[in-house]
């Protein structure tokens, strides 16, 4: 029975960091046994500390559900490197657009959540955004700060400044002096 268990844990373990892709990271707190219409099921207890949530996923299911360990950090340095190139905006509705962004950042991977950061990012020398753009792009930023962090052991905040200082490193940015104001204040 232990091996069965095991593998439909698939080498999650309590206390670890996972990717779970609708609501990005979580800590595994628990494994519990609960009793369902008279079946017994292994549940995975995660915790979202940020958003004040814990669900509860059957341990067979997580395959279904997408949940992943953390990037590795060659990952995490692709991910990096996506902010740095020229930013893809499609010349499609908005909406579309829109519908893309938010399947990239609810597919849990890291490298398509970076693309939505790239894409919606603005300078400040660059035109304002709409309110639909700006709540995608923090969305995505958000993700993407939270898995850098757990995965760098450093605080969301120096996670944010990572993946600014690698927006700030791509093409058309605007003049220099700005974004390093931007910083500056965010900082203070």
């Amino acid at each position: 029975m232990t091996n069965k268990k095991t593998t439909q844990r698939q080498g999650f373990k309590t206390n670890e960091f996972i990717v779970y892709p609708a609501h990005g990271v979580g800590q595994i707190t628990a494994i519990e046994e609960q009793e369902v219409a008279g079946h017994k099921l292994e549940l995975f207890v995660i915790n979202f500390v940020k958003d004040k949530m814990t669900l509860r996923v059957p341990t067979a299911k997580i395959a279904a559900v997408g949940m992943r360990k953390l990037a590795e950090p060659p990952i995490v340095k692709r991910a990096l490197d996506t902010l740095k190139g020229r930013a893809r905006v499609k010349r499609t509705m908005w909406s579309r657009r829109a519908q893309e962004y938010e399947a990239k950042i609810n597919s849990g991977d890291i490298v398509s959540i970076a693309e939505v950061v790239r894409d919606l990012y603005r300078s400040e020398s660059q035109p304002e955004q709409s309110y639909s753009e700006r709540q995608l792009y923090e969305a995505a930023l958000d993700r993407l700060a939270r898995e850098i962090s757990a995965v760098q052991r450093i605080t969301d905040t120096e996670a944010v400044k990572e993946i600014e200082a690698s927006l700030a490193k791509g093409p058309k940015r605007g003049p220099k002096g700005a974004d390093d104001e931007e910083t500056e204040a965010e900082a203070a």
